[in-house]
């Protein structure tokens, strides 16, 4: 299959295979009149290697592993992310931390990293904060901190000289109907909530997920997208409030599958289903919505 682009003012979308599914993505390069720069290159990128333009710098959305598989790339150019994201750019153990796996699947999942996500650390690393700004020359992008599916996710806002149009990258903020990711060690539920509430209020014509969705023509299309995939929180919020009318464990919670479809197995997903439903757990105990006698959770009736 012949890899798609698509030019978009000093903009060009490197879409990757099969509109950027995982474990494939969606890059960006920008190309300004004094720099250059590339944003979360991807195993497409790689697919690219011979046919890769100069740039000045690379740009992260977040540090995971499909964002950073092309990175390798551009050794002689410095590498950015936010603060927060950062160790994982630093070293493989810092990247490894973000997911936290422990034990024989850490062992795993270090080997698929090395081997099919081709990750190399880099010395010249920099670290940005919401509200930076890079000016490539008639080109500028902002910072927009969306913490939630990692501390340092960032989405990024680009705009240019003689048009009205602006494009925001979403990273992983990809709008699908899996729903929001928030199953990791630095995954954080609220957060993501707040960074989606964020989002409902930018302004842009151009909206591009680095997975699934792709390029978004107009606001008109995002904002419902934006909708659905929010809704997919209080969906599984309110099946899990549903589901413990009787008491039941966190063993039981994991295996009945709120995120995944039921079925699925591997300890992987058990570790995703626990951490991301620890979460919901956590704050519907707080609200007095459920409560928990040993190990045992049930909601409280209304």
């Amino acid at each position: 299959m012949e890899l798609q682009q698509r030019q978009i003012g000093p903009l060009t979308i490197l879409f990757g295979k099969d509109n950027g599914k995982y474990p494939q993505g969606n890059s960006l390069l920008i190309q300004g009149s004094r720099s250059s720069a590339i944003i979360d290159p991807s195993l497409g990128v790689v697919a690219r290697r011979d046919n890769l333009p100069q740039v000045d710098l690379v740009l992260h959305s977040h540090v995971h592993e499909d964002h950073v598989a092309g990175s390798h790339l551009f050794p002689d150019v410095p590498w950015h992310a936010h603060v927060q994201d950062l160790p994982g750019l630093a070293s493989l153990e810092g990247l490894l931390d973000i997911y936290g796996f422990e034990g024989e699947i850490r062992q795993s999942f270090e080997q698929t990293v090395l081997n099919e996500f081709h990750y190399q650390s880099h010395r010249d690393i920099h670290g940005f904060e919401d509200g930076d700004q890079f000016d490539f020359g008639g080109v500028r992008l902002t910072v927009m901190h969306t913490p939630g599916h990692t501390r340092g996710h960032c989405c990024f806002i680009i705009d240019w000289d003689g048009s009205d149009e602006r494009l925001v990258y979403l990273g992983d903020i990809e709008l699908t109907g899996f729903g929001p990711y928030y199953g990791d060690a630095w995954s954080d539920l609220e957060d993501f909530e707040m960074s989606l509430e964020k989002l409902r209020h930018l302004d842009a014509h151009w909206w591009l997920t680095f997975h699934h969705k792709g390029l978004i023509d107009g606001r008109a299309a995002f904002l419902p997208m934006l909708a659905d995939f929010t809704a997919m929180i209080d969906s599984r919020e309110q099946n899990l409030l549903a589901y413990l009318v009787e008491p039941r464990s966190m063993a039981d919670i994991v295996e009945h599958r709120f995120i995944y479809r039921p079925g699925t197995g591997g300890v992987f997903v058990d570790t995703v289903e626990r951490r991301s439903m620890g979460m919901h757990l956590a704050r519907l105990i707080r609200d007095q919505r459920v409560k928990q006698v040993r190990d045992q959770y049930q909601a409280v009736p209304r």
